[in-house]
């Protein structure tokens, strides 16, 4: 079975490594946000965009279920 909790915890280390490096001398300029940049935040915001949307069809099947009522012995 897919765990959408693997993906979120995938998501949110790459967004920490991106936003966490160090700076070197090709990323001391804080001036223009660059293609990477807007492409690790796009590709961060369809991966969780994705997890809710998996997690949010989990919630709707359960919730969708009928639950029996209990039976006399």
């Amino acid at each position: 079975m897919y765990d959408p909790m693997l993906m979120l915890t995938g998501v949110i280390a790459m967004v920490t490594r991106t936003l966490g490096r160090e700076p070197t001398s090709e990323t001391t300029d804080q001036g223009a946000v660059s293609i990477e940049q807007v492409l690790w935040y796009a590709a961060a915001a369809i991966s969780v965009a994705v997890v809710a949307a998996i997690i949010w069809s989990q919630i709707r099947d359960t919730a969708s279920t009928p639950v029996q009522s209990p039976s006399a012995p």
